[in-house]
């Protein structure tokens, strides 16, 4: 079979950092083909190994899928000579990712600004909660808080109630596609001849303050200030989640003028379809009431697949709340290859998220989950980088590696 060569396959990639937003950095350029080499440090390796259901040796399940495509080296990198062989792996790379608390990696003789004089085209990515600079910058950040701070959670949830947070460590997601990005922006403007390495600077508040839409304008143009509406989109009617006669609830966008007119004549209210007051988004907004109760008093008359059926049939977008075992069942989860198999050494293939977005003539891929021994690639990636096996022995009966 042949084997599609991927964008970023050729470039070298060194991750350091644990948990979620690095290593999600990471993992997504080792899907499109980089050379990922993850430094870990011996014994236990990255926390998340131990987060959240375990397989029968106490490994993560999540772990294979955000550990995927990633050589293990175990260093120990509160050692003098850890931290040499980790330059030893930056000074090779293209790549480095980092999230460790500011001044961190500066501590420990591998900033930027040493780093530079060694490997001046290195891509040199960091991660923190707000940022290198700025009075707050040596805050610890974890997602959570960068989610307040940046406004996020302050729109979620119902009036009058606590803001709520979605059951994802969402901000640390968000700031691992942010360096990504920010990478691949970064080697486009080296290849380019536009200079050669360079800092990307993710702030994890900064990842989600992105994400905020119309909010920054809104306020400073008219002093608006958007607050939580439940399951409602403010500004935009009809858009919303509603009850059926068999307990579930289906999600409707009807919020385009035409769209709209289709929903309402589908739900039996023809009237409304054709009523001037509602015949475009502000007039709707002001009957944002009137309609949301409309629709919902239809919906609740009939079960769910019913309703799902005849807003397909008005071709009005439209659809169930899905939870997990929903999607693994789903014919389009399935058409669109968004699992993939990967053996763990157990009686059954293990089933993980494909990642997107799809490339039609050089895709992704996973070519192996993360690997279940800590440092299991330690002496391979040592050998390439020229050291020779007495030294890598000795390094192993020291602790170093």
């Amino acid at each position: 079979m042949t084997v599609s060569p991927r964008p970023l396959d050729g470039f070298k990639v060194i991750e350091m950092g644990q948990l979620i937003a690095g290593p999600f950095a990471g993992t997504l350029l080792a899907y499109f083909g980089a050379e990922v080499i993850k430094i870990e440090p011996p014994g236990n390796g990255d926390p998340l190994r131990g987060w959240r259901a375990l397989d029968d040796d106490g490994t993560s399940f999540w772990w294979y899928s955000i550990g995927r495509n990633k050589k293990s080296v175990s260093i120990n990198l509160r050692t003098d000579e850890g931290r040499a062989i980790a330059k030893d792996l930056i000074n090779s790379a293209d790549v480095l990712i980092e999230n460790f608390r500011p001044g961190t990696m500066e501590k420990w003789g591998l900033g930027p600004d040493t780093i530079k004089q060694t490997n001046p085209k290195l891509i040199y990515s960091r991660i923190s909660g707000y940022g290198q600079t700025g009075p707050m910058a040596n805050r610890p950040g974890f997602a959570s808080v960068a989610e307040a701070f940046s406004g996020f959670r302050a729109i979620n949830g119902f009036p009058d109630m606590p803001p709520v947070r979605p059951n994802l460590s969402m901000g640390d997601t968000m700031a691992g596609f942010h360096a990504a990005f920010g990478i691949i922006l970064a080697l486009v403007s080296r290849l380019r001849g536009q200079g050669e390495g360079q800092v990307v600077d993710v702030a994890i508040y900064e990842s989600m303050f992105n994400i905020m839409e119309g909010i920054v304008p809104e306020y400073s143009g008219k002093g608006l200030v958007r607050e939580p509406s439940g399951s409602t989109l403010t500004g935009i009617v009809p858009t919303n989640t509603y009850l059926c006669n068999d307990g579930k609830y289906v999600v409707i966008g009807g919020n385009g003028d035409s769209i709209y007119k289709r929903l309402m004549r589908a739900a039996g209210y023809p009237e409304m379809a054709d009523n001037p007051l509602m015949a475009d988004n502000a007039g709707r907004v002001k009957h944002q009431q009137e309609i949301d109760n409309a629709i919902g008093e239809w919906t609740a008359s009939h079960p769910s697949h019913t309703i799902l059926q005849i807003l397909e049939n008005a071709d009005v977008p439209s659809g169930p709340i899905y939870d997990i075992t929903d999607m693994m069942t789903c014919d389009q989860y399935r058409a669109r290859n968004m699992f993939e198999s990967v053996d763990i050494g157990t009686t059954k293939p293990l089933e993980i998220p494909a990642i997107a977005p799809k490339l039609s003539e050089t895709p992704g891929r996973t070519d192996w989950p993360g690997q279940k021994v800590v440092g299991a690639d330690t002496k391979t990636v040592l050998l390439d980088l020229g050291y020779d096996a007495a030294t890598i022995k000795n390094l192993q009966d020291n602790g170093i590696v």
